[in-house]
């Protein structure tokens, strides 16, 4: 991957390998699957509980209150984004170019790809990278240690390009 920058343009862009594109198309079916699956068949996947956290832990009425008046339209707002996240990654990879709305829904859902990464790898602050992939296991740690980086650029070209900085 070649990072995002700030373009001249206001654009934010960056370059995906082909087997980058890929593996962030197949991240995307599979956060896809779990949004738009019935919530009771996936009630209590903890990348779900991560997602769409208690609104009030204390209260179990009241969190249930809260989720009843405000999962349907999260789970919509995630959908858009994942939906522009995909409808602007070329799925054999190649250039990315974002403006500041497709930007923001890239940070949403590259932070819930994130979200739903570590959960699913236990990750805690504590968690290396691996120095050799040598195992699936290596190879998931691999690639969210990889969607941190494309989150980083994104964040670091939002930065620059707000502070008019090419």
């Amino acid at each position: 991957m070649r990072p995002f920058r700030a373009a001249r343009s206001g654009e934010l862009v960056a370059r995906f390998e082909p087997a980058e594109a890929g593996i962030l198309g197949l991240l995307l079916d599979q956060l896809e699957q779990l949004l738009t699956a019935d919530p009771d068949d996936v009630g209590d996947d903890p990348v779900i509980e991560r997602l769409f956290p208690a609104g009030h832990r204390s209260d179990p009425a009241m969190a249930a209150d809260y989720r009843d008046l405000t999962e349907a339209s999260l789970r919509s707002g995630k959908a858009d984004d994942l939906a522009t996240v995909r409808a602007s990654l070329p799925a054999d990879g190649g250039e990315v170019r974002l403006d500041a709305d497709q930007a923001g829904a890239w940070m949403r859902t590259s932070n819930d790809l994130r979200l739903a990464l570590g959960t699913r790898l236990d990750i805690s602050e504590d968690t290396e990278p691996p120095e050799d992939v040598a195992d699936e296991g290596d190879q998931q740690l691999a690639v969210y240690y990889w969607l941190t980086a494309v989150q980083g650029s994104l964040v670091d070209a939002l930065v620059a390009a707000r502070s008019g900085r090419r």
